[in-house]
């Protein structure tokens, strides 16, 4: 019998692919544990539809990061920390500060997981943080550091 899989299955496929398997097998494990589903024309048809409309999708989120990446490019924000004697700074700047000074001062939306940050910024100053708004978006943003 010839299935389409839905998902993985070790040893057997990946996601997508047309497989031959033995009528029990397919009966007894893949279709009621919904693995796959017989190779049928509408089957088959269908799962060309939703691989269209899966691209359809990736593509325009990729328009969307690349946008909001050239919004981003294009400004800064100002975030204001205590600081002491000689500039030093109490506290430290983290992805949750620039995250909300993007949302207050631009008004744009920045999940603060998509902030790369790999220490947190304990210096006045200027600064440019890395933002990976989608797998293959990543935008600079002007980080301006200034005492309270």
């Amino acid at each position: 019998m010839d299935i389409v899989l839905l998902e993985d299955v070790k040893a057997l496929g990946k996601k997508g692919q047309v497989v031959k398997v033995n009528d029990g097998y397919a009966r007894n494990f893949i279709l009621p544990k919904k693995l796959g589903v017989e190779a049928t024309a509408k089957n088959l048809n269908d799962l060309k539809l939703q691989k269209a409309n899966e691209a359809k999708i990736a593509a325009e989120q990729l328009a969307a990061a690349k946008e909001l990446g050239e919004k981003l490019e294009k400004s800064s924000v100002t975030v204001a920390i205590k600081a002491g004697e000689g500039g030093r700074a109490f506290g430290s700047v983290s992805s949750k500060e620039i995250g909300k000074a993007i949302q207050d001062q631009l008004g744009l939306d920045v999940d603060k997981k998509k902030i790369v940050l790999n220490d947190p910024i304990k210096a006045i100053g200027s600064f440019e943080v890395p933002i990976k708004l989608h797998k293959d978006v990543t935008a600079k943003l002007a980080v301006k550091v200034v005492e309270a």
